[in-house]
């Protein structure tokens, strides 16, 4: 679970990302699933874009990808989305190049 400060932070840093994500009209099905899990080894955050042929929101999709990933929803804007999970592929990444 994330602070509100914490939410804050990444929303700040999901505005200079690219969407990575596109769900369209068959839903969250379990390519989109896998596909939102790789990316959140690899990023840690990830924004994703809900089609308008798509029979649902961007809330209910972060939804059910957060529920089936184990990641936590950042934001839901219009159609976007934004989601984050902690990865340690990451962290070792931060580690050896000296980031916090």
């Amino acid at each position: 679970m994330l602070t509100s400060k914490e939410r804050a932070e990444l929303r700040a840093q999901a505005n200079a990302i690219d969407t990575t994500l596109i769900v369209g009209k068959d839903g969250v099905t379990e390519h989109v699933v896998a596909e939102a899990d790789r990316l959140l080894t690899a990023r840690e955050l990830v924004k994703g874009k809900v089609l308008e042929t798509a029979l649902m929101s961007a809330r209910e999709v972060s939804d059910e990808i957060c529920e089936a990933t184990g990641a936590d929803g950042v934001s839901c804007v219009g159609s976007k989305f934004v989601i984050y999970r902690f990865s340690e592929k990451c962290q070792e990444e931060r580690n050896q190049t000296g980031r916090a």
